[in-house]
């Protein structure tokens, strides 16, 4: 063996090393980022109880500024997190949920609502991304906890469920789950790109009054 082979040899070792970590790592983080996304949409009229407790109005607003920036922000996070699951020789190499695609979908699904509407003041927007976070959610967790997490102590028929649930270990559904999420997330990105150069990036006035929600 060369040395230039010695070398490359381990450049490349030390590549894959960092890319399986790199995986490992946004596979172990994005639940925390799920949890928290939840929790701070459902925790929005905690929030809004607690800004009304202020009597300076300029901590009110410093709140509520923090607040939408920090749910907003984990949301692309997550978003861009979630990329992982349109790449096929990730979802095929790691042991990640099956319908962790369609979860990403969801979310970017949100962020396309937030950039057409306005959830923070319109009931329509709101209860339309709680129900693409609860169904991300739903996509995201359950084949996490009943597969990912419990596939290292099932047995029997449970273990045939727990690997139906996993991509590493169900290629076939995983690799059409890839390319339907994939299809479905480039339609969602066209929306996207169409409205912001129709609209220039500016938020259009709504043709009619819609149920609002306080601040």
């Amino acid at each position: 063996m060369s040395v230039e082979d010695l070398t490359n040899g381990i450049i490349s070792g030390i590549n894959a090393g960092l890319e399986q970590f790199l995986e490992g790592l946004l596979a172990a983080v994005l639940p925390i980022v799920w949890l928290v996304i939840l929790g701070l949409h459902l925790g929005r009229p905690y929030v809004l109880d607690m800004i009304d407790r202020f009597t300076l109005r300029l901590g009110a607003d410093l709140l509520w500024i923090i607040y939408v920036a920090l749910r907003d922000l984990l949301i692309v996070a997550g978003v861009v997190m979630s990329f992982m699951f349109f790449f096929p020789d990730v979802v095929l190499g790691v042991q990640l949920p099956l319908t962790g695609g369609l979860a990403a979908v969801a979310l970017f699904g949100v962020l396309l609502v937030k950039l057409v509407g306005d959830p923070d003041h319109n009931l329509r927007d709101f209860r339309l991304v709680m129900y693409l976070l609860g169904l991300g959610s739903l996509f995201y967790f359950a084949p996490y906890v009943l597969g990912v997490q419990f596939n290292g102590v099932a047995t029997g028929t449970l273990k045939d469920i727990s690997d139906f649930l996993v991509t590493s270990s169900n290629p076939t559904w995983a690799m059409g789950i890839t390319y339907v999420s994939i299809a479905l997330l480039a339609i969602l990105g066209a929306v996207a790109a169409a409205y912001t150069l129709r609209t220039g990036g500016r938020a259009e006035a709504s043709e009619a009054q819609e149920p609002s929600l306080s601040k």
